[in-house]
This record gives C-alpha cells, sequence and structure tokens, in this order.
C-alpha cells in the first residue's frame, strides 16, 4: 500500500472511529439528545475531518519527506476516511431509539477497530491480540471518560 494511503485511511479511519465514539458516548449521557448527538456527529464528520487532514498535511510536510503529491494524497484520504467513518455512526440514529443508536455505535465501533487493529498487526507480522486489546483498550478509556464528562456536565453544569 502507498504511503500516503496508508497514512490517510490509517490515521482517518481510526481517529474518525474513537472521536465519534466519544462523542456520541459524551453526548448522550449530558444531553440525552438525539439532536445533539446527530450535530455533534456531523460536526465530527466535517469539521474534525478538515481539521485532521491539515494535521496530516503539516505533519507530512513537516517530514520533509514526502513530495507533494504524496502529501495531498495523505491529506485527502485523512479527510476522506474520517469523514466517512464518522458519517457511518449517522444510521443507527435514524434506524433506532438514542440509547440503543449508540449501543449499535459502539459495537460497530468496536467491531471496526478490531478489524483494523487485525490487519494492522498481520501486516506488521505482529500478534493480532495484543495490538487488537491494545487499541480497543484506548477506544474503551475513552469512552469510560467521555461518559463521566457528560454525566458531570447534566449533573453539576446545568
Amino acid at each position: 500500500m502507498r504511503h500516503s494511503l496508508q497514512v490517510g485511511v490509517s490515521f482517518g479511519s481510526t481517529s474518525g472511529i474513537i472521536t465519534t465514539l466519544g462523542l456520541m458516548v459524551g453526548l448522550h449521557s449530558g444531553t440525552h439528545s438525539k439532536i445533539a448527538v446527530l450535530s455533534g456527529i456531523l460536526t465530527i464528520a466535517v469539521a474534525d475531518a478538515f481539521s485532521d487532514a491539515l494535521g496530516i498535511h503539516v505533519s507530512e510536510e513537516s517530514e520533509n519527506k514526502h513530495n507533494a503529491k504524496e502529501i495531498w494524497e495523505s491529506t485527502i484520504f485523512t479527510f476522506l476516511a474520517k469523514f466517512v467513518f464518522a458519517s457511518s455512526f449517522i444510521v443507527p440514529l435514524f434506524l433506532f431509539e438514542l440509547s440503543t443508536a449508540v449501543v449499535v455505535g459502539l459495537i460497530w465501533g468496536f467491531s471496526l477497530l478490531g478489524f483494523f487493529s487485525f490487519l494492522l498487526a498481520k501486516s506488521q507480522k505482529a500478534k493480532p491480540l495484543p495490538v487488537i486489546a491494545e487499541h480497543l483498550l484506548i477506544a474503551f478509556a475513552v469512552i469510560v471518560i467521555t461518559h463521566h464528562l457528560g454525566d458531570f456536565c447534566q449533573k453539576f453544569l446545568q
């Protein structure tokens, strides 16, 4: 796989999954509002995708190893991956009640992250289980923290 594609897709997909899961869980526990969660996901899919794409762009430029085409490919692939993966969490919101949609989103996100972690481990000829466990543990920590932040906002800032 070309470096620019690998950078963009691996970063964009992982960031899209973990950021969106954290946002969904935090907004759900803090607001219990489907509109707030939907608006948050759309914001992540657009604003954060652009932000991450620019971050990758600057990072790749700072390495001083890549030509302009490779840098722009990484930028575009990051945006597209983040946008697509973040947007995929909208589907459960249209199909289910909010609490169920969040659970479905968690299952979807953990499944995607586990699958991508498996592929990464295989490409690096590493044992898949430790790589998968490490990435899922980080995602779990984000979810627990954002849930508690949402609860905090719900209870203490109203």
